[in-house]
């Protein structure tokens, strides 16, 4: 990258961090996606981001499909660089923002992958809690499974959010936007005995933490030691699918919407800013579908 791009990175760097108080997860990808942009404009000898034009980002993303990244992926930097453009523009050092009417790749229709309510009290059952880690882990599981938060939400739980009084815990979600959502038995009851025997174990006595979830070493857990955790107890007990956090927040909505829930409800619990985004949970399992038609067909 050009010294005046690396600058201009820099300041958009510091622009997300303390104005959108993004997640370094965004921070890390838009910071990667830019820098591949820029990358891309040297080896093909194009002009800086200052004199770029949507034919050279048109010709950007043909070079993404021809070297075959998902459309997903594609549409993820694209949105990247438009946030850029954006920031960009409105510091006044470039004339307009070239990927603001770049052409965004159709999205694939999928739906989300869920547990089944059996599936998922069988998983749970099953989760071994004798030692401190066991019981860190089935407190995270459980506590993902009760609440349908976020993996990086997740990771940055401290201790004082959790409100036992209510049954609820605060949420920090995207943007920082904080909303309450009650966490039930099966999940207080986890996290009770793992800050009762299992977190003063792992914390450091010398440098305690705030932070819920400690790690071996009394550090606070990241996303992706979550996500290992979740892996390692799924292969555990011998469950035949793959499963993620998010999947397990799939879960949470589906099944909460399968038992009759509004879906502005499972809206504000999900911290979504849009409606059209808990939509996709709508869809229902085969064993619903047969058990409503059976219920209320008058020929059934």
């Amino acid at each position: 990258m050009e010294s005046e791009e690396r600058l201009w990175l820099n300041w958009f760097i510091r622009y997300l961090e303390v104005e959108r108080n993004s997640s370094k997860w965004t921070i890390d990808h838009y910071t990667k996606d830019v820098e591949q942009f820029c990358t891309f404009l040297s080896q093909q000898g194009l002009l800086g981001i200052s004199e770029t034009t949507h034919l050279e980002v048109r010709s950007y993303i043909s070079t993404l499909v021809d070297r075959r990244y998902a459309r997903r992926t594609i549409a993820r930097k694209l949105s990247a660089l438009r946030s850029f453009g954006k920031f960009l523009l409105r510091e006044q050092l470039v004339k307009e923002n070239p990927f603001l009417h770049a052409h965004l790749p159709k999205q694939e229709e999928r739906l989300p992958r869920f547990l089944y309510e059996e599936e998922m009290d069988h998983w749970l059952t099953a989760l071994p809690s004798e030692t401190a880690l066991e019981k860190r882990d089935k407190a995270i599981i459980e506590l993902l499974y009760a609440t349908g938060i976020r993996v990086s939400e997740c990771s940055m739980l401290h201790t004082e959010q959790l409100h036992w009084t209510s049954g609820t815990i605060r949420v920090f979600g995207k943007g920082r936007k904080e909303r309450y959502v009650p966490f039930g038995k099966e999940a207080e009851t986890s996290l009770n005995v793992y800050l009762e025997l299992g977190r003063p174990k792992l914390e450091k006595q010398s440098e305690p933490s705030t932070h819920l979830f400690l790690n071996y070493r009394g550090g606070p857990l990241t996303d992706r030691s979550i996500r290992k955790i979740v892996e390692k107890r799924m292969r555990e007990a011998a469950m035949k699918k793959s499963i993620s956090p998010h999947d397990i927040r799939h879960s949470f909505a589906t099944h909460l919407l399968n038992a009759g829930a509004d879906l502005r409800t499972v809206q504000e619990l999900l911290g979504h800013q849009t409606l059209r985004t808990t939509q996709v949970y709508t869809h229902v399992s085969k064993e619903r579908l047969y058990t409503v038609y059976k219920d209320f067909h008058p020929r059934a």
